[in-house]
């Protein structure tokens, strides 16, 4: 992965737009380790091989950035992007790493589900 570049990732994001797609969006603020401090609250969301349609999508901020799709009923969103890349299957993948380098959260675009 490398950092966002946001002409790059713009023109990504325009590339999977109109089109019958795969969405993978996760967040995680530390749920596998809050065994370690009780008192801290936990709290994540998961969504995996989402079929959708978006008529366009944006990226924004100056880092950490935001994505947003706009859907014909309403926005997908994921805040906190730091890095991307295409793979080798032509999926967009999009992350934010923390402090120490460990993926918080993360938007995905397949035009084919994400395996399980």
């Amino acid at each position: 992965m490398e950092p966002i570049t946001v002409t790059r990732v713009q023109t990504l994001i325009d590339s999977f737009a109109r089109k019958d797609v795969y969405l993978h969006l996760e967040t995680t603020n530390g749920a596998y380790a809050s065994h370690f401090d009780q008192s801290f609250f936990s709290a994540g969301a998961y969504i995996r091989n989402a079929h959708i349609n978006y008529k366009h999508g944006k990226i924004t901020g100056d880092g950490p950035y935001r994505v947003g799709l706009e859907l014909d009923i309403g926005w997908v969103y994921g805040e906190g992007l730091t890095h991307f890349e295409l793979n080798e299957n032509g999926q967009l993948i999009l992350a934010g790493l923390n402090h120490e380098d460990k993926i918080a959260v993360t938007l995905e675009l397949s035009e084919q589900p994400f395996k399980k």
